[in-house]
C-alpha cells in the first residue's frame, strides 16, 4: 500500500485529491497539511511514501519544505497550479521526484504517484521542457552527442531509478563498467548528475 500525504492550502483541493486517491486499491491518504511547516511535521511523524506538495503555501512554501525534507525517504511530487517555468529547476534540485500541474488528468496523477514511489523521476511535459530548456542547470543550448545502444540502456535504467549495482545486475556487466557508461552518458548529454540525465530520458521518451 502506497501511503500518501497531501500538502495544499486549499481545503477543496485536498478533499478532491483525497477522495480520488482513496478510491485506488493500492493507495491510502494518511494525512493532509495546509501549509509547508505542517507538511514537514507530518512527514516526520507519519513517514508517508509519497508527499503531494503545492509550492505556493503560507508559513513555509513548497521549496522551503523541500529544503527541510532533504534526506527524507519520502518521495515528493510537486503538484502546483503555477506554471512558472522558473519553479521547475529549483524544485527538482531541492529533491523533488516529480513535478506536475493541477490540471493533470486524475488517472495520470495516480500513475505518477506509483511511478515516483517505484523510484522514477516524473515530470509534466511542460515541466520537462522547462527543465531541459535550461534554467541554468539543464542541457539547454547544447546538442547532445549520440549515445551508443548500451548507453541508451543505461540511461533508461537511470531514469527508472536504478543504482549502479542494479544496472550492473540487469545488464550482466561489472559495476565498474556501469560507472564508465554513466560518466559517458552524463558527458554526452551535457548534464551534471543522474537526476538531470533522468529528466533528459523522460523528456525524450527514453525512460
Amino acid at each position: 500500500m502506497i501511503r500518501v500525504l497531501i500538502a495544499d492550502d486549499h481545503p477543496v483541493v485536498r478533499h478532491g485529491l483525497r477522495t480520488f486517491l482513496d478510491l485506488q486499491d493500492d493507495i491510502t491518504v494518511v494525512g493532509e497539511a495546509g501549509d509547508g511547516a505542517q507538511a514537514v511535521e507530518l512527514v516526520e511523524r507519519l513517514a508517508p511514501d509519497v508527499l503531494l506538495l503545492d509550492l505556493k503555501m503560507p508559513v513555509l512554501d513548497g521549496l522551503g519544505a523541500l529544503g527541510r525534507l532533504a534526506g527524507s525517504a519520502t518521495r515528493v511530487v510537486v503538484l502546483t497550479s503555477v506554471s512558472d517555468r522558473s519553479d521547475v529547476g529549483p524544485a527538482m534540485r531541492a529533491g523533488a521526484s516529480g513535478f506536475l500541474y493541477k490540471d493533470v488528468d486524475p488517472s495520470a496523477l495516480v500513475q505518477a504517484v506509483r511511478a515516483v514511489h517505484g523510484g522514477q523521476v516524473l515530470l509534466a511535459p511542460e515541466a520537462a521542457e522547462a527543465m531541459m530548456a535550461g534554467d541554468g542547470n539543464g542541457a539547454g543550448g547544447q546538442v547532445p552527442m549520440p549515445l551508443t545502444d548500451r548507453e541508451r540502456e543505461v540511461l533508461a535504467l537511470i531514469a527508472a531509478g536504478r543504482s549502479n549495482r542494479e544496472i550492473a545486475r540487469a545488464l550482466a556487466v561489472a559495476e565498474k563498467t556501469v560507472k564508465t557508461h554513466v560518466s559517458n552518458v552524463l558527458m554526452k548529454l551535457g548534464v551534471q548528475d543522474r537526476t538531470q540525465a533522468a529528466l533528459y530520458a523522460v523528456r525524450h521518451g527514453l525512460g
